[in-house]
């Protein structure tokens, strides 16, 4: 008897989501939603962190297929830490995200994942990378993806200046995740945020009763 399969069962998990980054004068933020969803239609989580620290002072965002970028950052956290080891110093940025190229790159028949990667090195400070489907490589100051960004493309383009403060920083990538969030059916949950600078790392949550609103939801 012939089979059928709705597109949620070929699908599977995915991180149907809005990831950020954004450098600001002497780091970078980086932050995501945390909903994750099988085939657009049906929540399987609330509460995915879609950040990933793949060495001290670098992280990525991942969106697209929940298990294939899981399987990317295990394999890049693994090439980082032997990379740190034969170098006997941390990785520079541009290397994680060179490592994430190279994975999606090679895979990019099998792979539906994406990714932001973002940090800090004593070479260029804070830098921010994008890696699409396929393993293009770009650097940008400020970069969004994910279904969540489509809504938001005027408002990151209009807010965002390069020079600014850690704290006009987080609330200004704390006002594009709400706004995504409040448009997207498949992003939604908390904010994921992550301050990288060259004193350290800050992990900052803020639940979803406590995000800005923008409309009526």
């Amino acid at each position: 008897m012939e089979k059928h399969y709705s597109d949620s069962q070929v699908k599977g998990v995915s991180t149907g989501t809005t990831i950020l980054a954004a450098i600001f004068d002497g780091g970078v933020v980086i932050g995501s939603d945390s909903r994750a969803s099988i085939g657009g239609e049906y929540v399987s989580s609330k509460t995915i962190n879609k950040v990933i620290q793949v060495h001290d002072k670098i992280f990525c965002c991942i969106a697209g297929s929940l298990a294939d970028a899981q399987a990317v950052t295990k394999a890049a956290k693994s090439h980082l830490s032997f990379h740190s080891v034969q170098m006997e110093s941390p990785p520079l940025v541009i290397a994680a995200a060179s490592v994430l190229k190279e994975l999606c790159y090679k895979n990019k028949e099998e792979l539906q994942a994406g990714f932001i990667t973002a940090g800090w090195d004593r070479k260029k400070g804070p830098q921010v990378y994008v890696v699409s489907l396929g393993g293009m490589l770009i650097s940008q100051p400020v970069t969004i993806g994910g279904s969540g960004s489509t809504f938001i493309y005027g408002y990151v383009d209009a807010k965002y200046k390069p020079k600014m403060t850690k704290e006009e920083c987080l609330q200004f990538a704390t006002n594009a995740l709400a706004l995504a969030m409040g448009r997207d059916n498949v992003s939604g949950g908390v904010v994921h945020l992550v301050v990288i600078m060259k004193k350290g790392v800050e992990h900052v949550v803020v639940p979803g009763d406590k995000l800005p609103r923008f409309h009526d939801e």
